[in-house]
């Protein structure tokens, strides 16, 4: 398979084959990370657009991307994080009524994450972290990439980007958790059960 680097050089020389091939190559990763972030599908194929956009004025000026990858979702997340500081943002951040998750409390994260019956549970739980938080578990649950490629990615240094991975996913636990416990508490008090069959459920 021809590297990304080859495909960026032909297309700054023009190739239109070569742009097609790198855009098949990352429109559907790009999106799915994006979307998870933005939880909206039609504003996530606007930041893909404006990333390959960005990518062609790039490759006009002559100057292509040591590593067209992190290059790539790096400015993919600096587009999600300007629209999450803009005034349309705010406009836009309305509360939206969630399912509760089903987690065991004392499970591991990594079992949590794997339990995620919907993805929607899992998009909502994300919103309880930060905006560096969401963007580091996205990046290493959903596209799969290394604490050293997410730290390319994201400008930080890999130690800020491990501690910051810990804490999202002991926050998360927390969180999950907690949801768990005000659902039965709930479930308790509506229809009350008897306590052998309520704890099978």
């Amino acid at each position: 398979m021809i590297s990304d680097e080859k495909l960026l050089e032909q297309m700054a020389e023009g190739d239109q084959a070569a742009f097609e091939a790198f855009v098949h190559r990352y429109h559907v990763p790009i999106h799915q990370y994006t979307e998870r972030l933005l939880k909206d599908a039609k504003k996530a194929e606007d930041v893909v657009q404006e990333t390959f956009i960005r990518l062609l004025k790039q490759l006009k000026s002559k100057q292509i991307p040591t590593y067209p990858k992190a290059w790539l979702y790096r400015v993919a997340s600096n587009i999600c994080k300007d629209y999450w500081r803009s005034a349309q943002y705010r406009s836009e951040d309305t509360a939206k009524e969630e399912m509760p998750v089903t987690v065991d409390p004392q499970a591991s994260v990594i079992e949590i994450y794997e339990r995620q019956e919907t993805r929607k549970e899992m998009l909502a739980s994300l919103k309880s972290l930060s905006e560096s938080q969401q963007q580091i578990v996205t990046l290493r649950f959903y596209q799969d990439m290394k604490l050293k490629e997410i730290a390319e990615i994201l400008d930080l240094p890999l130690g800020t980007v491990k501690s910051n991975l810990f804490h999202a996913l002991k926050k998360l636990k927390g969180v999950l958790s907690k949801e768990e416990k005000e659902a039965e508490n709930h479930e308790g008090t509506t229809q009350p059960r008897p306590r052998a069959l309520s704890a099978r459920r």
